[in-house]
């Protein structure tokens, strides 16, 4: 009887811990493919599979000129996830038109070596740079009220309305509330989104706004986009893509191991 309250204890206790507290060794699914075959189909492609590295760059930390997103050091879990998905068409590339393509010529075992390889491909990447996108004339958030939303959330959008029309008691929920402090993620199923590429989240957060990528768990992520003006969006994306995973009085990551 005893073990069985002490079992009971433990479940209980891991139903109360937020994601991110959840983001230790145990619960931080490793990729269990071949590294030197990742590796390879990324920096030199297979058969008519172009090399990843053509759009996301050698350190394959993307790019804001292609709105590419940045592959390294994602999530196992996550990265396995799209590529099977583009391969089912389950998510269509709405950005270089490829993706899907790519995906179908390679085999279940190539995907998961590539997000093998990419998961464990550490870079120091600081992000996207915000000055020289606002000077390109691209459009950019305010980092402050970005955080606001990360961290906080908001009762109302950006530009006044409530931010679910239908319904005025419901807000926009903080981002932290799935995806971590800033935005560093929550494996197996929240991806890392700081430090994430500006372009490609806007693009991303538009893409689940209008329904042209529909293929997030739940459609949770759908149903939080639909609550965003194209301010908060940009406010968002300014915030996390530079956003720094640790705090002054804590350098280390629920994923240091």
């Amino acid at each position: 009887m005893r073990n069985v309250v002490g079992i009971i204890s433990a479940a209980a206790l891991v139903m109360l811990l937020p994601a991110s507290a959840l983001a230790s060794k145990a619960f931080f699914p490793p990729g269990d493919g071949n590294v030197a075959n990742g590796e390879k189909i990324f920096k030199e492609g297979k058969g008519e599979v172009p090399a990843c590295t053509s759009c996301h760059g050698e350190d394959g930390t993307g790019n804001d000129d292609l709105a590419t997103p940045r592959l390294s050091g994602q999530f196992f879990s996550f990265l396995l996830k799209q590529l099977e998905d583009y391969a089912s068409d389950a998510r269509q590339d709405m950005t270089m038109f490829v993706m899907n393509a790519n995906a179908k010529g390679l085999t279940p075992q190539d995907r998961r070596d590539v997000a093998t390889y990419l998961a464990a491909r550490k870079v120091d990447f600081g992000g996207s740079d915000i000055p020289a996108l606002k000077e390109n004339g691209q459009p950019v958030g305010e980092v402050w009220k970005g955080r606001k939303l990360v961290e906080i959330g908001s009762p109302v959008r950006s530009d006044g309305y409530p931010s679910d029309l239908s319904s005025k008691g419901k807000g926009i929920p903080a981002c932290k509330s799935c995806h971590g402090y800033a935005g560093r993620g929550a494996p197996p199923v929240y991806p890392m989104i700081g430090k994430q590429r500006y372009t490609y989240l806007v693009n991303q957060l538009k893409n689940l706004r209008e329904g042209k990528r529909a293929n997030d768990p739940m459609g949770q992520m759908q149903a939080v986009a639909r609550k965003l003006s194209d301010e908060d969006i940009h406010n968002a994306a300014a915030y996390l893509t530079n956003a720094h995973p640790t705090t002054p009085g804590n350098i280390r990551t629920p994923y240091d191991h």
